[in-house]
């Protein structure tokens, strides 16, 4: 028994294809889908997603959205998405180390919340890259 997995961005289809497991941030957590898991409809929050198939892990920065659980088919829609395998590793280092100096020195409610959300961005993008 395999999941039907995809993943639906607004400007693209991003995964569309069986898997074995996938893991996924929420916010409240991580949540782990077998197959045969109990219907559920979650929000998830910027991470990393890791999916397992055809014997190996796949990582995906996602953005943000929400997942629909029912009968072994999982969609996910996120607001942005990016395989690992399409991220510059260096490109997400560098991106992560500037939100990380922004966020530290961020003023002002807006600012700071902005900068947050930028480093949390950064943060899946770098840890996805790794995970490839």
């Amino acid at each position: 028994m395999v999941l039907n997995l995809r993943v639906m961005a607004p400007n693209r289809i991003v995964w569309n294809s069986e898997a074995w497991e996938i893991v996924s941030s929420t916010n409240s957590g991580q949540i782990g889908i077998l197959p045969n898991h109990a219907p559920l409809l979650t929000a998830l929050d910027m991470g990393v997603s890791k999916i397992r198939h055809d014997g190996q892990w796949s990582a995906m920065a996602s953005m943000g959205g929400f997942a629909m659980i029912e009968n072994n088919q999982v969609t996910i829609l996120v607001n942005e998405a990016e395989k690992a395998t399409e991220i510059d590793p260096d490109e997400a280092r560098r991106a992560f180390q500037m939100a990380q100096a922004d966020s530290a020195k961020a003023k002002g409610k807006k600012r700071v919340i902005e900068a947050n959300l930028t480093f949390k961005r950064a943060k899946a993008r770098l840890e996805a890259s790794n995970a490839a």
